[in-house]
């Protein structure tokens, strides 16, 4: 990786556009983006926003793989030897045994290639049912286009949660922090501006190009607005792809396939020689190699290709029945093989719909103004409206409160990031009093706070109040809601500009909670799991309390929780020993969790990952078999072995019982 980056010349490909200043930049675009002709036209001249290693395969991509399997290079190779001995060497040619070893390689060719063939055209057809998309300006409007459509000039608006659809100078930025560990491997999110302050010369990397974000990355935090400057092979991504391509490591199907294959290979190199030596002093010198060569060729598992190739397109098909598609047939053993599944909480524990239960005041009591505040907020932030946001306004609808809309209007945001953990917006009404509204988790709300209002009246916030207020908090998690605190700000009608240091001295309102209830069908399909011999492990970036809430309701043993904090503490083998009596591991990042699948793996288990995130790309890559769902994100799917049509653990389990 280091060396590709070295050979790309950075100041000739990104110099002269990062340090450009920004009107000069603006000036040789159309800043309300390009036409729905001119995009057509440069798409049409230029190609799709596609880089070459991730366009679909071509069919005979497929058949070389099956042909060049690692059985039929070992049959490929005695048919050489047999070429050598029964056609050259002989004065009757026969064509035989040549004939018989052609057939069974043709067989387990074209078993492997047609299934597998089949199973990845059925997976990309789901990927474009769920397209990635952005939101661009064409034609002086904001649409959302398949990023695949993106092209030179145009005009990108990035909010949290936005994938970078190809390399983009930033001409307009709010608190932007983009995550581009998939190129540098900096787990930190970086800062990106507007206008840059570089001079050529400094650059020496891409972590030097402050204004320019890169294809492939993603916005963890705050909004922009940025022109496209280079897209597919031509982007930095494009032109590193090969070595970001490092392909899933071998399973333990696949090793024990090739080191069968090994030895087949080192027996024969071995017989063959004593067989000869043993001979030739009795026949004469061709007769005894000749021979050698049959007794060598005699000992090969013709047929076992064959076998394999049909038993796993047999499978793949049996399985395809129940709601379950294999993308690549080596998978199907460890699918059946797997003794641990490793998975996500939200989602396949729960419905994935979350739905919001309580507003209350910071005595616990339901408080109408709560959930009023909360709204303002979810309505008005223009970053990535997840789950939360939803729910919120939602329930307002449901309480008739998408009147209060007209009587303000917004001012500015500081939008969402994850070390602040909160998102505010700054509001004004109909009598010009301006207002920041801020919502967040607890222990970042309380951060900020200095007083509580409790029923109108507004004082400081004591050591009591903060622990009366955490109680509520954890009482709430146990009931297996989700807890995010809502505060408030009134005296800034003469603040100008708002940013992070304006969020202090702030009044807190109350709480919202909501809940993400379990699957009927989670309980049955965990009791059915363990029953099959799989152990389930739940790894989430949730929070303790509200985990076990939900893993108790699905029956499992939640006695004893570890958090990635903990973790990160503990040496690889201490882990080792915590994972054989731990069944639930909270507050994970992705690097922790693709470390504990390294581990159960490397502690002897066949782990399986089902995953639907793009975070959760390295450790479907890194399990023995990754197991996908058709509504996940492309990296996803992609990352995946095998892919679900239903996000359920009963859909998975009759897959493995019909492996």
């Amino acid at each position: 990786m280091q060396n590709q980056k070295e050979e790309l010349d950075i100041k000739e490909l990104y110099g002269k556009n990062c340090i450009l200043p920004k009107q000069e930049f603006i000036s040789k675009y159309n800043i309300n983006g390009l036409t729905t002709s001119e995009a057509q036209d440069s798409i049409h001249k230029l190609g799709l926003n596609q880089i070459s290693q991730a366009k679909p395969k071509k069919w005979y991509h497929y058949f070389f793989q099956s042909f060049f399997s690692t059985f039929n290079r070992i049959l490929l190779g005695i048919i050489l030897v047999l070429f050598y001995t029964d056609v050259f060497l002989p004065e009757k040619p026969s064509y035989a045994n040549i004939i018989v070893i052609l057939v069974l390689v043709t067989a387990s060719t074209f078993l492997e290639f047609f299934e597998e063939y089949r199973s990845n055209k059925a997976a990309e057809k789901l990927k474009e049912l769920v397209a990635t998309t952005c939101l661009v300006i064409r034609d002086g409007k904001e649409i959302k286009i398949p990023i695949k459509e993106i092209t030179l000039g145009d005009i990108v608006l990035l909010s949290a949660g936005s994938m970078i659809p190809a390399d983009l100078r930033i001409i307009e930025s709010k608190d932007l922090y983009v995550g581009q560990s998939t190129l540098t491997g900096e787990s930190d999110a970086v800062k990106k501006v507007d206008t840059s302050e570089l001079k050529l010369e400094e650059i020496n990397s891409i972590t030097d190009l402050d204004t320019i974000c890169f294809m492939g990355t993603n916005v963890i935090s705050g909004s922009a607005k940025a022109i496209v400057i280079k897209i597919a092979d031509n982007t930095y991504l494009g032109k590193i792809a090969h070595t970001l391509n490092s392909g899933k490591p071998q399973t333990a199907f696949q090793k024990g396939v090739q080191n069968v294959s090994k030895l087949l290979i080192k027996f024969m190199l071995v017989m063959i020689p004593i067989v000869f030596i043993l001979t030739a002093w009795k026949h004469e010198t061709l007769t005894a190699f000749t021979f050698a060569v049959a007794i060598a060729i005699g000992i090969t598992p013709l047929l076992l290709p064959v076998i394999l190739s049909s038993s796993l397109s047999k499978g793949a098909v049996r399985m395809s029945k129940k709601k379950t598609i294999v993308k690549s047939l080596d998978s199907i053993q460890s699918f059946g093989a797997m003794n641990i599944l490793c998975t996500d909480k939200t989602g396949t524990l729960t419905e994935d719909k979350i739905v919001l239960e309580k507003y209350l005041d910071i005595n616990g009591n339901e408080d109408m103004r709560v959930l009023k505040h909360a709204f303002l907020n979810s309505y008005f932030q223009t970053g990535l409206k997840g789950n939360i946001d939803e729910a919120v306004i939602n329930r307002a609808n449901e309480q008739n409160l998408n009147e209060v809309i007209s009587k303000y209007k917004k001012i500015d945001e500081i939008p969402f990031d994850f070390s602040r953990r909160r998102l505010s917006v700054i509001v004004s009404d109909e009598n010009n009093k301006k207002q920041m509204i801020t919502k967040g988790a607890v222990e970042e709300i309380l951060n900020i706070c200095s007083s509580v209002d409790e029923n109108g009246s507004v004082s400081p916030i004591t050591k009591e109040i903060k622990e009366h207020i955490k109680k509520i908090s954890t009482s709430l998690n146990k009931e297996g809601l989700r807890v995010v605190a809502v505060c408030q700000k009134n005296d800034i009608n003469n603040v100008e500009t708002f940013d992070v240091s304006t969020e202090k001295n702030m009044i807190l309102i109350g709480f919202i909670g909501f809940l993400d209830p379990p699957k009927e069908s989670a309980k049955v399909a965990i009791h059915r799991l363990n029953d099959s011999g799989i152990r389930v492990i739940v790894l989430t970036g949730d929070n303790s309390e509200v985990t076990r809430c939900i893993c108790e309701k699905v029956d499992i043993n939640s006695k004893r929780i570890v958090l990635g904090s903990d973790i990160d503490k503990l040496s690889d083998q201490a882990v080792i020993r915590i994972l054989k009596r731990t069944n639930i591991f909270a507050k994970l990042s992705p690097i922790q969790k693709a470390r504990i699948i390294r581990l159960l793996k490397e502690d002897g288990n066949i782990v399986g990952y089902m995953g639907d995130g793009i975070n959760d790309s390295p450790s479907l890559t890194n399990s023995d078999v990754g197991i996908s769902v058709d509504t996940a994100v492309d990296i996803s799917k992609e990352s995946a072995d095998i892919i679900l049509l239903e996000k359920d653990l009963n859909v998975l389990l009759d897959g493995v019982r019909e492996r």
